[in-house]
């Protein structure tokens, strides 16, 4: 079992004390050597902040795009590569946001178009559409949103970016990459309860492996421990594909009847683990992050609308969805406003990270160029 991210947040009091920057990337790269001690490969360290709306407050748009270009600089001479800014919860903050995906590389971010307390923000929603359609044009292939997303009900302390953004003192939590867990799982099973079973004994035994690690570093270093995200991070490796896993207890493929029953099989295990859990603790379905799933994608066995319905009972939204480049704005808030509603309606943490390709339609591949991504055809959005 592979660790996905070891991703620790700290509160920023405004963008200069980039002490505690420094400090949050000493205490990872401490933390990944101890996991690697113990046999465990840690793929990357992330560093999250609370929301930037709350340390770039009441400067002018040029300063703000300075600022965060500024942090970026820090982040680069330390040799992070992974860092989130927080979410924007304001129209006028979110629609910053494509000038900051732009004038950076390495800076993450996300808005909120909604939560229990409040309901969906219609105008948040609208303009993190606005947000999505500016970065696909102003960005090469659509692929700075890799770096953003839009999301209803998340809560801080989720490992996996862009939805990452932290409240509080400092503290880390644990992604892991479960691909390979729940291939060999599904390999031994017979039917859906076989796999249940076979599943929840082989994540309990290796998460509390997991966890004594991150519990006794929380006391060595005197740092909160927010929990395992259980999520099932994808692999670009097709062995241990999520979707090719599916298909070894059900009779069709990834999409046909079973798909559902299956992805509420999953999340029923993933949250019952008797270890400390944060984050969505869900399945993740990204189709450009999955062999498999971008295999059958190109089959046109499911779509976007079995992927709301698979949230609805699993995970974290729609995540790397390619779309046509001549999408309207309206389109992408109308999905948005279903996504959003699901996740107040059922009190689940859910996301959005859409992928509009510019100049290319719905049939056609997408062309990322990029180590995170496998192409895929791009979705039909009626």
């Amino acid at each position: 079992m592979k660790i996905r991210t070891i991703t620790t947040g700290i509160s920023l009091p405004s963008s200069q004390p980039t002490d505690k920057i420094q400090q949050a990337h000493e205490f990872n790269q401490q933390a990944k050597e101890i996991f690697a001690q113990q046999g465990y490969e840690v793929q990357t360290t992330r560093i999250t902040t609370n929301s930037w709306e709350e340390y770039l407050l009441n400067l002018s748009k040029i300063d703000i795009l300075h600022e965060i270009q500024n942090l970026e600089k820090t982040c680069q001479s330390l040799d992070i590569n992974f860092f989130n800014i927080g979410y924007a919860n304001q129209p006028e903050t979110i629609a910053l946001i494509p000038d900051i995906i732009k004038s950076t590389s390495i800076i993450y971010c996300s808005s909120q178009i909604g939560n229990r307390e409040t309901g969906i923000n219609l105008k948040n929603t609208w303009e993190s559409a606005k947000t999505i359609k500016r970065i696909a044009q102003e960005t090469e292939n659509g692929y700075g949103n890799f770096r953003y997303c839009a999301w209803a009900n998340c809560q801080p302390g989720i490992p996996f970016f862009p939805t990452a953004y932290h409240v509080g003192d400092t503290s880390f939590g644990i992604g892991l990459e479960l691909g390979e867990l729940v291939t060999q799982a599904f390999s031994a099973s017979d039917n859906i309860q076989s796999a249940e079973n076979n599943l929840q004994s082989s994540l309990e035994t290796e998460l509390i492996k997991i966890a004594r690690i991150a519990e006794e570093i929380s006391l060595k270093f005197a740092v909160e421990y927010n929990g395992i995200d259980t999520s099932l991070a994808p692999s670009l490796d097709k062995h241990n594909s999520i979707a090719f896993a599916y298909e070894k207890i059900m009779s069709g493929k990834f999409g046909h009847p079973g798909t559902l029953a299956i992805s509420g099989m999953l999340t029923r295990v993933l949250k019952s683990v008797s270890v400390k859990i944060c984050g969505y603790s869900g399945l993740m379905l990204p189709v450009c992050e999955d062999v498999g799933l971008a295999t059958r994608a190109n089959e046109q066995t499911y779509d976007i609308t079995h992927l709301l319905l698979y949230s609805a009972v699993c995970g974290c939204g729609l995540d790397t969805v390619p779309i046509p480049g001549d999408i309207t704005v309206d389109k992408i808030a109308a999905i948005l406003t279903d996504l959003a509603t699901l996740a107040i309606k059922l009190n689940k943490p859910l996301s959005a990270r859409l992928f509009p390709i510019t100049h290319k339609k719905s049939g056609e591949m997408t062309a990322f160029n990029s180590p995170y991504l496998v192409d895929c055809q791009i979705f039909a959005v009626d």
